[in-house]
């Protein structure tokens, strides 16, 4: 009897047997292809991570303990792979001669580095102009005594002569944060900037230079030991984390206190498990109600056939049929189903993984749980439905034909209202100001996640489908008169008779249009929250880089404007002055902006103000030239208010000493281009200039009009010569912010939006044409009674509009209140925060033409049956 119910439900029901494991399809593909993601984004965080630091540990060696025992520890450690003492020494000043002129700096560092130092730790120094090896000068440092190789240097040292030496080369130092950081003190208590001036000795030369100094100074001179570690570590940043700190925690053990290490490596680590943790909330926040939705459509393909399969199990019990065969039964079917759509999402997913995300296999784990999910939908779709309706059903009640539904009470009124609120009352709590859905305590091993923000978009989602039910059984029940006068064009005399039609046996009606809502809302809270994600990378990388090509000091000249502007694609140059300036004992960046264009040329947005928009903000200062802004963490610390006088010393460019200025305090600053996190000060260029005497820039914001910014820059790098520091948005936009920003969605968008396509279509398309098919029989007698071809035809085509605008506009509401949700709830994922969501049009426009498609296919397949002989159908069904 198995293998005769196996081949009949094959023969007869195959189209519906093919639509229930498409379903099952889209639910495991959706998971397994979003599972691989996962694992390759986290295994890219790491690698990312990795190569981004030169020296993986700095081990500080401890005063009066000699610096070969700790070289030998460190390198006896296992998985160090290089080890090199380094010197660093205080400078009181430096100084230098060229062209018959003097120029004096205030303090610095020296560094004593061994012969092979660059090559073991390639990412730490660049050579700009030079030698690489010798006495080289920082960028800066260069700039500063307007040296150039060849040039004579002098090296100051507290309560010793000076020690000239030739200058060899100018170098760049990209790493310079790390390399002169204090090890072993918190992020907060380190230096927010590295020294000014920095020059950079042969080993052999820097201990004739400071070896006297170290006798008579101790204070002024240490050493450290360069590391390179071992970079076999776990693919996950978390896992990845735990090993290197417990690597640095173990080197301090086996140091004894002769050594304290900073773990360069452990700290990019320590940011990418965070941001991992975060690629893990997008796929629960946009991945899980995907393979939901899924596993909904799969519920409701099944559905519209449980009148027939009632029908079938009263058939068989008249034969003798047991409940336990008839469940039996259904268990076959659900596992055809599940074997159907495991292997066919399984391929999908694998097809998914090679194609978007260009990875290998997809772990056995995640093909694992995608199958389990797979089954366990099978069986809640198929095998539970037909269970209970074998065990509840009679013969006489499964024969009846018309479908009795329960009347919603208020109850589901009440639901629905509780739901909606519940999630109004998470979203208000998790969008607070202090509010973090991912905490991440520095330096510690575990991170905390508050799940419960999952809870407001999971009541939305609930509440959302609960309203378009009711919302829908309602219209169909109470609206009949509306209906009637809409369906009259299309059904004619027959309009009330579709009315009731649809009243009586609404079901099918009902499930479509709340499966299309949410297919819909699904795909356009996706689609609007990985649009606003790729325009906040953007805006991040404009904010870091500072516009499409930038150049920064020392290259930066009285002429360097002009001759930029003068280049071939450049379409505007904005020069911004860049200044220090101490705010009581608190030294921070002072930037000098003409008012009236930097809002245009830096993209400046209304978010990265606060207390008024970027353009009113901006009018302010060009109306006061005294005015200042300052950032929210300086207006806190030093509880300044509007209108506040605040005094700043600057450097006076004619004396070169320190000079008093007044500002006033008229805003605060969050977010400024290629300015710190932190601290920092933003006033009028014009101002600035005049009470210190210079209008040097010390950037220059170049706008390119969006194309051609590496060419750009390659053309202002030849015109400025090897010194020139530029920058341009390509090269910043894959580096700058967290290593989530550096990973490209690009992959990940594209599938989720396109099952959202296939999930819509199939949500508006399968679902009606499957219920359209349950109605053949009516379809038939209508016809049979005299009813005209056109009017059945209206009958369809009523049913069809019905279900694409109601489920239209539910989907539109819902998934406009779920993308304002996702991305306040999400909004650590964003760098600097949206002011505003970005909405694909395009893409809104394509899934409701494809939506419109496949609802029209659905319903001229149903045409096409309806004008058939009558006869013909009814012996066929």
């Amino acid at each position: 009897m198995i293998r005769i119910w196996l081949s009949g439900l094959l023969r007869v029901r195959g189209g519906r047997l093919l639509g229930t494991a498409l379903g099952v399809m889209v639910a495991v593909g959706l998971l397994a292809a979003l599972g691989g993601f996962l694992s390759t984004t986290r295994a890219t965080m790491t690698s990312q991570s990795v190569r981004s630091v030169s020296v993986d540990w700095q081990v500080q060696v401890a005063d009066g303990v000699h610096a070969n025992g700790v070289l030998s520890t460190v390198r006896g450690l296992a998985g160090t792979r290089a080890a090199l003492p380094v010197g660093y020494a205080q400078t009181s000043g430096l100084a230098s001669r060229a062209g018959g002129t003097s120029q004096n700096t205030g303090p610095g560092a020296v560094l004593g580095l061994p012969p092979d130092y660059a090559s073991t730790f390639p990412g730490e120094i660049r050579v700009l102009a030079g030698r690489p090896q010798g006495v080289l000068l920082a960028q800066q440092t260069a700039a500063n005594l307007h040296a150039a190789p060849g040039d004579t240097l002098s090296i100051k040292r507290a309560g010793l002569p000076a020690v000239p030496l030739r200058v060899n080369g100018v170098v760049d130092l990209p790493l310079s944060d790390s390399l002169f950081q204090k090890v072993g003190a918190p992020p907060q208590s380190q230096p927010s900037a590295p020294p000014d001036n920095i020059v950079l000795l042969p080993q052999k030369t820097w201990h004739t230079v400071f070896g006297p100094l170290a006798r008579a100074r101790p204070d002024l001179v240490h050493t450290q030991i360069h590391a390179q570690r071992s970079h076999l570590l776990p693919a996950d940043p978390a896992a990845a984390y735990t090993t290197a700190s417990g690597s640095a925690h173990h080197a301090e053990v086996q140091l004894a206190g002769t050594g304290l290490v900073g773990d360069n490596l452990g700290a990019v680590l320590d940011a990418a498990r965070s941001d991992a943790l975060y690629a893990q909330l997008l796929f629960l926040f946009l991945g899980v109600p995907g393979s939901a939705l899924a596993a909904a459509l799969t519920w409701a393909v099944a559905q519209a056939g449980a009148g027939r399969r009632r029908r079938e199990q009263a058939l068989l019990r008249t034969r003798g049929a047991t409940v336990g065969r008839l469940v039996g039964l259904a268990a076959l079917e659900a596992a055809v189903v599940a074997v159907l759509g495991a292997a066919g999402g399984l391929g999908l997913a694998a097809l998914v993984n090679r194609t978007a995300f260009q990875a290998g296999t997809i772990p056995l784990s995640w093909a694992l749980a995608a199958c389990v999910v797979g089954t366990l939908v099978a069986g809640a779709t198929v095998l539970l439905p037909a269970r209970s309706d074998a065990r509840r059903v009679t013969v006489a009640s499964g024969r009846t034909a018309i479908e009795r539904r329960p009347v919603p009470r208020a109850a589901w009124w009440a639901l629905a209202a509780a739901l909606l609120a519940g999630s109004l009352a998470v979203f208000h709590a998790t969008s607070g100001t202090n509010y973090a859905l991912v905490l991440a305590p520095e330096g510690t091993p575990t991170l905390s996640v508050d799940y419960w923000a999952f809870a407001g978009p999971a009541l939305l989602w609930a509440g959302g489908a609960v309203v378009a039910w009711l919302l829908t059984d309602l219209l169909l029940r109470r609206g009949r008169p509306v209906l009637q006068r809409l369906f009259r064009p299309a059904a004619g005399a027959l309009s009330g008779t579709v009315a009731a039609g649809l009243s009586r046996q609404s079901g099918t009606v009902v499930r479509s249009v709340v499966l299309l809502g949410l297919a819909v809302a699904f795909a356009a809270s996706t689609a609007v929250f990985n649009s606003t994600y790729r325009q906040q990378a953007q805006v991040d990388a404009v904010l870091t880089n500072g516009a499409d090509v930038t150049v920064t000091q020392p290259a930066v000249g009285p002429g360097a404007a002009g001759k930029v502007a003068g280049l071939p694609g450049v379409r505007h140059v904005e020069p911004l002055q860049h200044r220090f300036a101490y705010v009581g004992a608190d030294l921070q960046d002072l930037y000098g902006v003409r008012p009236a264009s930097i809002v245009a040329a830096g993209r400046l947005q209304d978010g990265y103000f606060a207390g008024g928009t970027a353009r009113a903000l901006m009018d302010r200062l060009a109306h006061r030239p005294d005015g200042l802004l300052v950032s929210a963490e300086t207006a806190h610390d030093f509880q300044l208010h509007p209108g506040d006088q605040v005094r700043l010393r600057l450097t006076d460019a004619r004396t070169g000493h320190l000079r008093t200025i007044s500002f006033h305090f008229e805003g605060v600053v969050k977010e400024f281009p290629t300015a710190p996190k932190d601290s920092f000060l933003v006033a009028n260029a014009s101002y600035v200039a005049r009470t210190t005497g210079s209008k040097a820039a010390g950037t220059l914001l170049t706008d390119t009009g969006g194309t051609g910014q590496r060419q750009v820059a390659a053309r202002v790098k030849h015109v400025l010569g090897p010194s020139a520091h530029v920058t341009d948005l390509p090269t910043s936009h894959t580096v700058v912010g967290s290593s989530l920003t550096a990973v490209d969605l690009a992959g990940l968008t594209r599938v989720e939006l396109g099952f959202a396509l296939v999930i819509g279509a199939a949500a508006g398309g399968l679902v009606l044409a499957l219920g359209l098919a349950e109605r053949r029989r009516t379809l038939a007698l209508a016809s049979v009674l005299g009813a005209k071809g056109r009017q059945l035809s209206g009958f369809v085509w009523s049913e069809a509009a019905l279900v694409a605008v109601a489920g239209g506009a539910c989907g539109a509401a819902l998934g406009w209140a779920l993308a304002q949700m996702l991305v306040k709830v999400l909004s650590g994922v964003f760098d600097p925060p949206p002011d505003h969501v970005a909405v694909p049009w395009a893409y809104l426009s394509a899934m409701a033409g494809v939506t419109v498609a496949a609802l029209a296919v659905a319903a001229w397949a149903a045409v096409r049956h309806a004008r058939r002989p009558p006869l013909t159908e009814l012996r066929e069904l």
